[in-house]
């Protein structure tokens, strides 16, 4: 499946030079304001949830990732001399291939773990003293565990920023970025037009078990005044379908939310449809929601768009993957120049790429 995305993503980008363009980062790019402030500020900060980004900061780093996207070629020594420890503990593909290429593009060393029995946590080893061992090892590290406490856990012994990859049902906070960076990209007029027509927004998934979705709502919020309704879809029951105080920050926030276990029926007045099935729980995962999907004969409006986390199962039907419904790809593309820009942030080169137009 990993090849047969992959080969869709370079046809895509052939085919499709309209979503792939430079047209759309550089009306991200005009549409914000340049502020280096606020991205100082992340310098040497452990990134684990999404809740830590304020409007104007996110605002600021989309700008620098759509810089970077803009103009990939002049940024290719911002990290020289820097080293990612990249730990990935649960499988991956395009989260851990995202940060590293997101790295290496910008001129840093890597030093990858995929396999914690070949680390002393087989041993027994505490991750704060993981953490300690670190600090003497690289200049930022990135975490995917199976534990949903795994960062918190190694913060505390960290002198070197940690950036929560994706753990256990907790959360996947620069997946939720790249996700609302992707939605500013397809249409920055909802930052720039303070009376832009709002859009609404259907989410197929479980917020109470799936991590990403968990981190898109905590970011939606932060731009509610761009959100006309949030649509939950599951077949779950109200109560099963939020955790914690999700349901109430959101509607504290001004939003609208409905839920439904009819996917077709809220299709046709949904702007943005972001499907996942997947929830990481122990060491292995869960499909909710099997009965929902999507594909080409599905009613979506004439100009929605289509994102996904991506790995997909049945959820998401590859008959989407030629139509202009398609930005899961565009999606995942963008990842990178997200991460880059949030990595420079995070280890104090931010200054650096600031003054390159």
């Amino acid at each position: 499946m990993v090849k047969a995305e992959l080969d869709a993503v370079v046809r895509f980008e052939r085919e499709r030079p309209d979503v792939y363009g430079s047209a759309h980062p550089k009306s991200l790019l005009r549409a914000i304001q340049e502020d280096g402030d606020h991205l100082s500020k992340m310098t040497n900060k452990h990134i684990y949830s999404a809740d830590q980004f304020d409007r104007e900061s996110l605002l600021q780093l989309f700008r620098l990732a759509a810089k970077y996207e803009a103009n990939p070629d002049r940024f290719s020594t911002s990290l020289q001399g820097q080293i990612l420890i990249s730990a990935f503990y649960e499988p991956s593909t395009r989260t851990r291939l995202s940060f590293e290429s997101a790295w290496h593009r910008l001129g840093g060393d890597i030093m990858s773990i995929t396999d914690r029995s070949t680390t002393g946590i087989a041993k027994g080893e505490s991750l704060a003293d993981v953490g300690e061992m670190f600090n003497n090892y690289g200049d930022c590290v990135v975490l995917r565990d199976t534990n949903a406490n795994s960062v918190r856990e190694m913060m505390g012994a960290l002198r070197i920023p940690i950036i929560n990859a994706g753990n256990g049902t907790d959360e996947h906070p620069t997946q939720a970025l790249a996700d609302l960076y992707t939605i500013f990209k397809w249409k920055p007029e909802l930052i720039t037009n303070p009376g832009a027509e709002k859009i609404n927004i259907c989410i197929v998934g479980l917020p109470s078990k799936m991590r990403t979705v968990r981190s898109l709502l905590k970011l939606v919020v932060s731009f509610a005044d761009c959100f006309g309704r949030v649509t939950i879809v599951n077949d779950k029951s109200r109560d099963e379908m939020f955790a914690d105080d999700q349901l109430q920050q959101m509607l504290e926030a001004g939003l609208e939310v409905q839920t439904s276990d009819n996917l077709d029926e809220v299709l046709p007045d949904s702007d943005v449809v972001y499907i996942n099935a997947i929830a990481w729980e122990g060491n292995s995962f869960n499909q909710y929601g099997k009965q929902f999907h999507i594909d080409s004969q599905s009613p979506l409006k004439k100009d929605a768009i289509v994102l996904h986390p991506l790995a997909r199962g049945a959820e998401l039907c590859t008959s989407l993957d030629n139509t202009p419904h398609n930005w899961y790809f565009a999606q995942a593309r963008g990842a990178v120049f997200l991460r880059q820009a949030l990595l420079t942030c995070l280890v104090r080169r931010v200054e650096r790429v600031l003054d390159i137009v």
